[in-house]
């Protein structure tokens, strides 16, 4: 039996891959899932998160997706291993779970010539350390530098990400970030909500600093795993539907989703 994609985030953010992964590979099936009842993930702990992405993941394979897309940085930082190496093999050894934050560190040095990357991204995923010790892995040359920014997040879930506020969040923490790294030329936006505050973001840096979003990264990443693994690409169903579903009100999230996606959605609530 085919099925969709599964796409998974803690609230809305996910919807910005999801929006590039729909432009990418059009021609699959995809079904969102958002827990906006229990968003944000980023303050939370390593367990309560690791608790919350698994049933989350089990929801979207009871909904029939043989693949699952981690869209939110803070779930791939503290649940994707423990997922892809103890809870795969036991409850569903034929379905897989990628994550965003891999795929972004593939290519993290490629983009910047100075040799330093800046990385904005929640609590969680700074302190994950995640991108670091990805990082690492393919450019040990390339330093990185982290800056947490709480809310951010906050900011674009209630619409306030136009604000001066969010102008004065921006502002001190590209200000903590290039304290550190002053010869920073890239800067990640390694939380899928921030695209939204990319207009505020470009006007506090210089235009030589290249900001990077994950939607087209991940994408890309995933075209290239279709590629090699045809027998994951064959239990994909193919009539370019889209299912969205809320753990939380539909209203209000179709009103906000609308502005992540790019387009009216249609969702539906589910219970965990």
């Amino acid at each position: 039996m085919k099925g969709p994609i599964g796409v998974f985030d803690s609230g809305y953010g996910g919807l910005t891959v999801m929006r590039s992964l729909v432009d990418a590979l059009p021609q699959y099936d995809y079904c969102y899932l958002g827990d906006n009842a229990r968003v944000p993930y980023g303050p939370r702990s390593f367990e309560t998160v690791y608790q919350f992405t698994l049933e989350c993941v089990q929801q979207l394979f009871e909904l029939g997706c043989p693949l699952v897309i981690l869209a939110c940085n803070t779930a791939s930082a503290k649940a994707l291993r423990t997922i892809q190496q103890n809870d795969l093999p036991r409850i569903a050894p034929d379905r897989r779970v990628l994550g965003v934050i891999r795929p972004t560190t593939e290519q993290l040095g490629h983009f910047s010539k100075s040799g330093q990357v800046g990385i904005l991204g929640t609590t969680g995923t700074v302190n994950s350390r995640s991108y670091v010790i990805e990082a690492e892995k393919f450019f040990p040359a390339l330093q990185v530098f982290q800056e947490a920014c709480p809310m951010w997040v906050p900011l674009v879930e209630n619409g306030e990400h136009q604000s001066q506020g969010a102008d004065f969040f921006i502002e001190q923490h590209l200000q903590r970030l290039f304290a550190h790294g002053p010869r920073i030329d890239t800067l990640v936006l390694a939380c899928t909500h921030y695209p939204l505050l990319m207009p505020k973001i470009q006007a506090h840096l210089p235009e030589n600093i290249r900001i990077i979003s994950q939607g087209p990264i991940v994408a890309e990443s995933l075209t290239d795993y279709l590629l090699r693994h045809p027998e994951m690409e064959e239990q994909l169903s193919r009539h370019s539907s889209r299912q969205f579903y809320t753990t939380d009100g539909p209203s209000d999230f179709d009103a906000k989703a609308a502005l992540f996606y790019g387009e009216p959605v249609q969702s539906r609530h589910i219970s965990l």
